[in-house]
């Protein structure tokens, strides 16, 4: 038996072959890895890595004996450059791998600067893997001016640590507001206060028309006329599903590589799963980016190559650590009509609704509001929100509604 093979070795990946293992599946597991450590935390990279409070050995998912252990053999630092549907081989590493079953957790990749205003310029990073912080963490010293492009949460997440590490940060979002894509204007209010008590120098609604310098960065044009001079720059404009490898095999691909309920691919023994991956939806696709939809995406694959028929159900949770705020997120908030604000000392929620409908809950050190709405949501419950806005009433009687 040839077994399953497992392109990509991030937190898909990790899920997927662990629970196979768990489940008591006994043939060949592989896991083709373009990095040279085991499957790690991703998180954690732009914030306690970045900060010296984690070492690489905490980051790792698993402790490396753990694949060992349960007989997956890893092949690291190895690329896959095609997949032979025909006779079920991928090429890595100049090498060919057969498979009875193939998964994909290929992951995402950074939007990255055009060359043409800079964007390979020495000292222009993104934040992405091991390597991309590793390489950039030396230019975090105190009074090193860094320019953040992007006011989404990378690059607030970057700003946070530059500033605690005393940095002179100055952050461009070229939309009206930081998290316009994602969060609510009270979302973003709370945040940009935030960040604004820090000395971070947020200018929403302006780009960047390119950045200066001969081989490294040294200064940047940006869209509202000024001109600064800058260290080095970090990118957080986004990520793209790696999608690449399945398109190039002919798999159907929409907004990442497209599955069904059950996690296959348009060939029934190629799985995808975590951010490459697009789902149904009710009568639309989805494809979620986070550390939830990798685990539990990995997991369903996993049981339905033993033959569970399990259909998968997003159950979203995101969250972000910035200063001392954990921010913390249940649901999603497509289609809202209304915010109900929540406050109570030192911590706050913005719950989201459709009509009646509670849709999700943005919870800023408030991890009872966001455990409250995470259930709510996952049960198909509202709250009524007349309760949600008294800071005095207790919040889980509406569980029990």
């Amino acid at each position: 038996m040839s077994g399953v093979v497992v392109i990509g070795a991030g937190q898909a990946a990790a899920s997927l072959v662990a629970r196979l293992r768990a489940q008591g599946y006994r043939d060949p597991v592989t896991v083709i890895g373009e990095e040279p450590v085991v499957p790690y935390q991703r998180p954690p990279l732009s914030k306690d890595y970045l900060l010296g409070r984690m070492t690489l050995d905490r980051l790792f998912l698993r402790p490396e004996s753990f694949y060992a252990d349960n007989d997956v053999t890893l092949h690291l630092s190895d690329t896959a450059v095609a997949i032979d549907r025909a006779d079920q081989q991928v090429v890595a590493g100049g090498h060919s791998f057969a498979y009875d079953q193939l998964a994909l957790c290929t992951g995402s990749v950074p939007r990255r600067l055009p060359a043409a205003i800079g964007g390979e310029l020495e000292g222009v990073h993104v934040v992405r893997t091991l390597r991309d912080v590793d390489a950039m963490a030396p230019r975090f010293t105190k009074g090193a001016r860094v320019l953040i492009v992007g006011g989404g949460y990378i690059g607030l997440e970057a700003a946070a640590v530059a500033a605690k590490l005393g940095l002179k940060v100055v952050l461009v979002e070229a939309a009206e507001r930081i998290l316009q894509r994602v969060a609510a204007p009270e979302t973003s209010d709370y945040f940009r206060d935030l960040h604004a008590a820090q000395g971070v120098d947020i200018r929403e609604g302006t780009g960047l028309v390119r950045l200066l310098g001969d081989t490294h960065v040294t200064g940047a044009e940006l869209g509202d006329g000024s001109t600064i001079e800058i260290d080095f720059a970090i990118v957080g404009v986004g990520i793209t599903p790696a999608t690449a490898l399945a398109e190039a095999a002919g798999l159907e691909i929409d907004n990442g590589i497209s599955v069904n309920a059950l996690g296959q691919t348009s060939d029934p023994r190629i799985w995808a799963a975590g951010d490459c991956a697009s789902f149904p939806a009710g009568d639309a696709r989805m494809r979620l980016e986070s550390v939830g939809n990798a685990i539990d995406m990995g997991e369903l694959v996993a049981d339905n190559i033993m033959g569970a028929g399990r259909a998968y159900v997003a159950k979203p949770w995101f969250w972000s650590d910035q200063y001392e705020c954990k921010l913390q997120i249940a649901g999603l908030n497509t289609g809202y009509d209304r915010i109900v604000t929540r406050k109570a000392e030192g911590a706050q929620s913005h719950w989201y609704y459709a009509g009646d409908k509670l849709l999700a809950v943005d919870a800023m050190n408030d991890s009872r509001a966001y455990m409250v709405g995470k259930r709510l949501i996952e049960a198909g419950k509202s709250a009524d929100p007349a309760v949600v806005a008294d800071p005095s009433a207790n919040l889980k009687p509406l569980l029990k509604a």
